[in-house]
This record gives C-alpha cells, sequence and structure tokens, in this order.
C-alpha cells in the first residue's frame, strides 16, 4: 500500500507577483525551492492564508536569490500580491518509509528569506513570522 505524505513547505511565503496571462504554475526562487525540498515541475498545493483558496499546480523555477514567488495564469486570480501563501510538496511512500520520514518545513518572512527549518510540526505551534 501507498499513502500520500507531506514532504515538504514552504511556510508563509509572500506572493511577489500576478501573470494572469502566463501559460500556468507558479515560479518561485530555486534557492527557496532547493530549501523545501522541492523539485522543478512538481506538483504543489498552494494555499492562500489571506483568502482561503487552495489550488493545486507545479512549480517552475525562479532567478536564484530574488525570492519571487510568481502566480501564473487562472491561479492570479486567485492571489494578489502580497498575499500570503503556503506551498505544500507531498510524497507517495510505502508505510516503513512513511514512517522514517520526516518533512521539511521552512518557514519564511515577510521578504521570503528563510528564517527557520523543522524537520516536524509541532502541535499548538504558531507560525506567522
Amino acid at each position: 500500500m501507498m499513502l500520500e505524505m507531506f514532504k515538504g513547505k514552504l511556510h508563509m511565503l509572500t506572493v511577489t507577483q500576478a501573470d494572469l496571462y502566463y501559460e500556468g504554475s507558479i515560479t518561485i526562487d530555486q534557492d527557496l525551492l532547493d530549501e523545501a525540498g522541492i523539485l522543478v515541475y512538481e506538483k504543489v498545493q498552494v494555499v492562500n492564508i489571506n483568502n482561503g483558496t487552495r489550488l493545486e499546480t507545479y512549480t517552475i523555477p525562479g532567478k536564484r536569490g530574488s525570492r519571487e514567488v510568481c502566480m501564473n495564469g487562472p491561479a492570479a486570480r486567485m492571489t494578489t500580491v502580497g498575499d500570503r501563501i503556503i506551498v505544500i510538496a507531498y510524497a507517495r511512500m510505502t508505510e516503513e518509509e512513511a514512517r522514517a520520514h520526516q518533512p521539511r518545513i521552512v518557514l519564511m518572512d515577510a521578504d521570503n528569506n528563510p528564517v527557520k527549518i523543522l524537520r516536524e510540526s509541532v502541535p499548538g505551534q504558531r507560525y506567522s513570522t
């Protein structure tokens, strides 16, 4: 049996751009993708903290060090520049792999700089950077 598990996330990113007429996806600074262990073209869930929307798309690499987070295509209608979002990746694994797995949680500041990296979620802990 394969389980779908939380693999990694970028928590509290700030949307820096929106490009409605791009073909689709989310552009994220390649350095930030690397921090969270999210691959280029990997399917991700994007959760908008400001308006509660959730969508699925795939990642494309932004310029390293740019701290760019751009919602592209129709997803650009679901966000506004300045919105805070969470980008979550999942992975399929066996139960044995899942029991040993630790996700990678990258907490971001308002300028899309990594503040802290966690290996587990702490019940009741708030992460509002």
